[in-house]
């Protein structure tokens, strides 16, 4: 049995956590909530009771074995340190400790030796669309040791928090009965009223720019997509390039994947491996089509559309697309809990 914390019980991914939690039966001894200050004392249903959530305090990860983290960057940096230095194994669900060299980044089926590495307390998940994309990848890297990747995503607006579905949900309605206007919308200012979360309409809509710019021109998403993989995959100079975009769907990531290989490895093979492959549903014997929406709530993470790519011999096509929320975030994070427990 492990006494746990959840720093970040009421966001969208902590609530996933909990679900997940209780789900699979984790062993909690204990199970303490950390939430913002407007949220103490709120009482969150977990197996047969609820607890209340308390504030963040130095002495408030005594005694616990393992912390999961699902908060800003800022907040990350300044408490799951302090977590581990109280004697606890934390995981990360931020980008605040992806890039430094003494915290491994993991994906449960992926690289879970990576586990050992943990010289800080601290071990990171990666971001939701790098999680959906390696776990479906990492079997034909295996195989065939991939060398280019060239990928493109189609990114939900839970990405952006409760905030982002919330900004869709609002759009669809008082977007409802003026498609007249929408087919028009490049000469129709009225139509282009942006919102909160973009600065251009989601509804209807789909938003080549997913997260800030950073450099030569990339956003933080295509370099966390970029950085992360070669991190997990322990390919420093993996030659990937990206383009994140946002598009009106609630939930569920999807990802356009070109790849190509340093050893031969056709459709055939390719199918072979993914159809055996931990965490990861094939459709259709490869060639049918998930959608986001069919990943929606489900652990695994589906494939289709394989195929080789005509153009350059050896290298192949596919589609993958995954629950961002939960295979994205909060399971990942409970697999490592479960590895670490």
């Amino acid at each position: 049995m492990a006494r746990v914390g959840l720093i970040g019980a009421t966001g969208l991914v902590g609530s996933e956590m909990l679900r997940l939690l209780a789900e699979r039966e984790f062993p909690i001894d204990e199970l303490r909530l950390y939430a913002s200050d407007r949220s103490i004392g709120k009482r969150i249903a977990f197996a047969d009771g609820e607890i209340a959530c308390q504030g963040l305090t130095p002495d408030g990860f005594d005694g616990l074995d393992l912390v999961i983290v699902d908060v800003d960057d800022p907040i990350a940096l300044e408490w799951a340190p302090i977590a581990a230095a109280a004697g606890a194994r934390v995981i990360d669900n931020s980008a605040a400790f992806r890039m430094e060299h003494d915290v491994p980044v993991v994906i449960a089926e992926v690289n879970p030796g990576d586990l050992a590495e943990m010289r800080r307390g601290i071990v990171a998940c990666p971001n939701c669309t790098t999680m959906v994309m390696l776990t479906a990848l990492a079997p034909l890297h295996a195989e065939a040791e991939i060398t280019r990747l060239v990928v493109s995503s189609y990114q939900s607006v839970s990405g952006a928090g409760q905030a982002g579905i919330a900004e869709l949900d609002e759009q669809w309605i008082t977007g409802a009965g003026k498609s007249d206007q929408y087919r028009h919308a490049g000469v129709t200012p009225a139509a282009m009223t942006p919102g909160v979360v973009w600065n251009k309409p989601i509804a209807g809509n789909v938003i080549p720019l997913a997260g800030s710019l950073q450099d030569h021109g990339y956003t933080s998403e295509e370099w966390k997509l970029v950085n992360e993989t070669r991190k997990i995959l322990h390919v420093p100079d993996l030659q990937v390039t990206a383009t994140c975009v946002r598009v009106p769907v609630f939930v569920g990531h999807a990802l356009s994947i070109n790849v190509a290989f340093a050893r031969p490895l056709g459709r055939d093979r390719s199918v072979e491996l993914l159809a055996d492959a931990p965490g990861v549903e094939l459709i259709g014997d490869g060639d049918g089509y998930p959608t986001p929406m069919d990943a929606a709530g489900i652990d695994p993470v589906l494939v289709g559309r394989v195929r080789e790519d005509l153009s350059m011999p050896g290298a192949l096509n596919l589609w993958v697309t995954g629950d961002n929320l939960r295979k994205g975030a909060a399971l990942n994070a409970v697999q490592l809990a479960e590895y670490l427990a």
